[in-house]
């Protein structure tokens, strides 16, 4: 599973969780380590001014130790309602794109998937996420003119 950190200047960090492993509260906030570091390094005044991520309320992100993790570092949650892919950017703007790229190509082993994976996403205009992370603003507005119903209908 490969989860992918980004803004409007392009992937902060790709995160792959290793063949056979799941995702839990403490290795969520493993991620959320190298996270910080990514952006520390990758975009200072972002950290500087304060990060907002968006994630689900899966059980790893909603966990106390994740909570607690995100209270320490002052990171605020921008909420989403669950199953609403319109509302993620990663699902409406990133994900669709990455399986066209990805559709027909074989791997002999992950690391060559996750080398494809890398090259991709290095590959990206900074347009590209751009124009995934302003069409949310829109979306949300959609979305609360609809008094929270789908905005892809």
């Amino acid at each position: 599973m490969a989860t992918v950190f980004w803004d409007a200047k392009g992937v902060i960090l790709l995160d792959i969780l290793p063949q056979g492993q799941c995702i839990n509260a403490a290795r969520f906030c493993s991620t959320l380590d190298r996270l910080k570091e990514a952006i520390r390094r990758k975009r200072p005044g972002l950290w500087r001014r304060g990060v907002v991520l968006q994630h689900d309320n899966t059980t790893p992100h909603s966990a106390n130790l994740t909570q607690q993790w995100l209270q320490r570092y002052g990171w605020e949650i921008l909420p989403r309602p669950a199953h609403s892919p319109d509302l993620a950017p990663s699902d409406f703007h990133l994900f669709g794109p990455l399986k066209r790229h990805l559709g027909g190509m074989a791997f002999e082993t992950e690391d060559d998937l996750i080398s494809e994976l890398r090259n991709w996403f290095d590959n990206l205009d900074v347009d590209f996420f751009r124009v995934g992370i302003n069409s949310l603003l829109s979306r949300w507005q959609k979305c609360t003119d609809l008094h929270g119903d789908y905005v892809e209908k």
